[in-house]
């Protein structure tokens, strides 16, 4: 059987089709290819509901895993990342009701919405001062959609930062493509002005190649 190298995916000379169908056909190490090829936007879909870095990675590994065992009930009717998110999303509910049952348990009220900054590598050779404005902005971008209700910063993220059509946003978040227009549109309404002229940088929220290459083995090594 000819290899599939993950260049050549990327590349789309070899269809998530023909990859899905040959996971399912016992060659698992091909499921590698998928968690590459989402681990950024998945990363970033995650986090419109959960700060905390470590519980981010566990549930999207908790993520992977479950795709992984259901994988046999992905239909192709919507892309694979489509049908990813949704189970993301899924895990990222089911986590944040844990932690909300967990607080009420120990006194508290509500789940801390304490709001973190990332360390965003810069991609290209910048001076000393350009990468110190560039992180502000970047900073200063990150903070303004964490103030978004989820629901908008969900959508936002997809559409903004990760360009998924309201179609695949209406798909993953199971709502109707009236529903997500409105909004993206109350999601833009409520950045600044300002702030939304700086969305078109799609660094924010970086999921970095030494966290993505920790993510994959992960992943590999429990399914």
């Amino acid at each position: 059987m000819v290899a599939i190298n993950i260049s050549d995916f990327n590349d789309h000379r070899i269809t998530e089709k023909e990859v899905i169908n040959r996971i399912l056909d016992g060659e698992k190490e091909l499921y590698e290819i998928l968690v590459r090829r989402n681990n950024q936007k998945l990363y970033r879909i995650i986090r419109s509901y959960i700060k905390d870095e470590a519980e981010i990675e566990d549930v999207m590994q908790n993520t992977y895993i479950k795709a992984y065992t259901k994988l046999y009930q992905f239909n192709f009717e919507a892309s694979f990342s489509t049908w990813l998110i949704r189970i993301g999303i899924n895990e990222s509910l089911a986590e944040l009701k844990k932690r909300s049952r967990i607080l009420k348990l120990n006194g508290y009220n509500k789940t801390n919405n304490d709001d973190l900054i990332l360390e965003i590598p810069d991609s290209i050779q910048l001076n000393p001062q350009e990468k110190m404005v560039r992180r502000e902005t970047k900073q200063l971008l990150e903070n303004a959609i964490d103030q978004l209700d989820i629901k908008y910063r969900t959508v936002y993220m997809m559409k903004e930062v990760e360009e998924m059509s309201l179609r695949e946003i209406s798909q993953a978040l199971d709502i109707s493509l009236a529903n997500g227009k409105i909004r993206l549109h109350r999601s833009k309404e409520m950045l600044k002005e300002t702030l939304y002229r700086l969305s078109s940088d799609t660094d924010v929220f970086e999921f970095g190649f030494s966290r993505c290459d920790r993510i994959t083995e992960n992943v590999m090594r429990s399914i």
